[in-house]
């Protein structure tokens, strides 16, 4: 029998395969789910009734752990807050560093297991040379979900399996149906888990009603242009739903909830020749040392592009080949060397001069 590996459920078609993909390779398979909410419609969380049914289908133990107070405080607070700030949080990469491979993992070790796994579609390898673990891109490019995992420590990456790594969605859905599993055909969800189908905004009203407060939409001049109906509800570079017209097309170049004033202006204004990071971590390197020709995404969904990647006191800055559109504060700038990930940070504002 080989090692005892605790295989985190969500409920939907990649973790349960994973699971049953584990279970094929002779490892001794628990399955485990987060409860991370508790309001419920009559007390069921369906992602927890959703794995303990494949749980049962291959049977396989199920547990459930019970992290819905430190996800608030940690993540859903944490949203709130950069949103407040004048900043676009992404809650996955926070969820992923600090709740599934930090607090999950140390309450499923407690129990005897030896191994993680996730539904991920990321690959894991040992790099000999540096005596390092790395991440790779998932072999299926659509579903790459690298990004998300930048913030990983070599103690997490040591004890982690992704079975889909080297999968295609289209697959992982075929491969389900023939082993009867029954989340085979279950919609996959894209939104932010805690929201639940709610849109943002009005869960932002809900949590910080005193910090949403209309203000001035102004050029960079200060010139009053129109009244924005609260910071929270806009992010760099969008242009649509300002609510004033003009010439020629403006953009959101930054939020000032010093003054909450909305600054917008024309596109040319909203490029960047770089950003930098803070929070950051590297992969096949623990320190940054000297300049490092990598590729970048600014977004999860954005194409990486060619960029240097420097030390700087707050931790790295990244130079743009040529110029960037809406480089946001609050999202993270995730580096690569072709499929390796290089890792990245928390971009926090543009660099010096």
């Amino acid at each position: 029998m080989k090692d005892k590996v605790a295989v985190a459920m969500s409920g939907g078609v990649d973790s349960s395969l994973a699971a049953a993909l584990l279970l094929e390779k002779g490892y001794d398979v628990v399955g485990v789910t987060m409860r991370l909410w508790t309001d419920f419609p009559a007390g069921v969380d369906p992602a927890v009734e959703a794995a303990r049914e494949v749980a049962s289908v291959l049977n396989i133990e199920h547990r459930v752990v019970d992290l819905a107070e430190p996800f608030r405080r940690t993540v859903v607070s944490d949203f709130v807050a950069e949103y407040a700030a004048g900043r676009t949080p992404n809650p996955c990469v926070r969820c992923n560093h600090l709740i599934k491979f930090g607090l999950l993992w140390e309450s499923i070790r407690r129990t005897g297991a030896d191994r993680m796994a996730t539904g991920h579609y990321v690959r894991r390898r040992w790099d000999p040379e540096k005596e390092r673990h790395l991440l790779l891109r998932g072999r299926d490019p659509g579903k790459d979900q690298s990004y998300v995992l930048y913030a990983l420590r070599q103690e997490q990456l040591a004890r982690l399996l992704f079975p889909l790594g080297d999968w295609s969605k289209d697959r992982v859905r075929e491969r389900a149906q023939e082993l009867d599993l029954p989340v085979g055909d279950r919609a996959e969800s894209q939104e932010i888990c805690f929201l639940r189908g709610e849109d943002y905004r009005d869960f932002l009203r809900r949590q910080i009603p005193g910090d949403i407060r209309p203000g001035p939409i102004v050029d960079p001049c200060g010139e009053v242009l129109g009244q924005h109906s609260g910071l929270p509800f806009y992010t760099v570079g969008q242009r649509r739903g300002l609510g004033i017209s003009a010439a020629h097309p403006l953009y959101v170049l930054q939020l000032d909830p010093g003054n909450n004033a909305l600054v917008v202006g024309p596109r040319e204004q909203l490029r960047s020749a770089g950003a930098v990071l803070s929070d950051v971590n590297f992969l096949p390197f623990s320190h940054l040392t000297g300049p490092v020709q990598v590729q970048v995404q600014i977004r999860y969904n954005a194409p990486p592009v060619p960029a240097v990647l420097c030390p700087h006191d707050e931790g790295a800055e990244i130079r743009f080949s040529r110029p960037r559109d809406a480089v946001t504060p609050g999202q993270s700038a995730v580096c690569y060397w072709d499929d390796v990930l290089v890792g990245g940070g928390i971009i926090c504002c543009a660099p010096d001069a």
